[in-house]
């Protein structure tokens, strides 16, 4: 089963197209990387993907799902990743986990906060408010707060954005630590970067899909070059 499916997504603002006729599927387990230029629809794309924001036309699925029909059910299955944190700097680590696990309905709230807090390497600085955090570690709650209730679909929308070298590297391996068979989506502006985290990637330029494909049949110098000529960008 495809844990995502796409066909002829549209979001209009106004008179202005975010999203023109976008289609695609993604198999579960897959990494995809959508690249484009500001403004290109890549944040409008995972907005309408995660319930955020519904298309004017089209359809959408994640693990069969339909967007349309049963938001509040897709919503249980994805968890979602930014440069914003979604967290409450005013509580502390362990609070904003447990607040997300009572959202979602997780048996033990305490317990897998707990746990995540764990896993992304925060145990010692549970009780301390998130205002207090360097941008990493904030990122690092980030993810525990996206995987509280073990989503199989992960959205990723610049995650990267504002972390320091050594911060990249956790991030990296956490995420690296949790892919399994989870699919993963993440928007970004480094082609590089991109490329070498996926299995498919995606060009979005005006709103609409400029290639789709699988990183096994694309060459990356060859990639870049497609980037640069359809959207007008060099490699990040």
């Amino acid at each position: 089963m495809n844990a995502i499916e796409a066909h002829n997504l549209s979001k209009a603002f106004g008179t202005r197209k975010a999203l023109d006729g976008v289609s695609f599927e993604l198999p579960e387990g897959a990494f995809l990387s959508i690249f484009g230029p500001n403004g290109a629809g890549k944040t409008t794309l995972l907005r309408v993907l995660s319930t955020l924001a519904r298309p004017t036309a089209g359809s959408a699925s994640i693990c069969g799902i339909d967007l349309k029909e049963s938001p509040n059910e897709v919503r249980g299955l994805i968890g979602m990743i930014s440069h914003a944190s979604m967290l409450y700097p005013d509580l502390t680590a362990e609070e904003n986990l447990v607040l997300y696990a009572e959202l979602y309905g997780v048996a033990d709230p305490q317990a897998r906060a707990r746990e995540l807090l764990e896993a992304v390497g925060l145990s010692h600085r549970r009780i301390d408010q998130v205002r207090t955090f360097s941008r990493g570690m904030t990122q690092r709650v980030s993810i525990a707060r996206a995987l509280v209730h073990d989503p199989r679909v992960m959205f990723l929308d610049e995650p990267y954005s504002g972390l320091d070298p050594h911060a990249v590297d956790i991030f990296d391996d956490l995420i690296a630590s949790v892919r399994g068979d989870r699919t993963f989506v993440m928007v970004s502006h480094d082609l590089a970067k991109g490329f070498a985290l996926c299995t498919h990637a995606l060009v979005l330029a005006r709103g609409r899909v400029v290639t789709f494909a699988k990183k096994e049949d694309l060459d990356f110098e060859d990639f870049a070059q497609l980037y640069r000529d359809t959207v007008g960008m060099g490699v990040s």
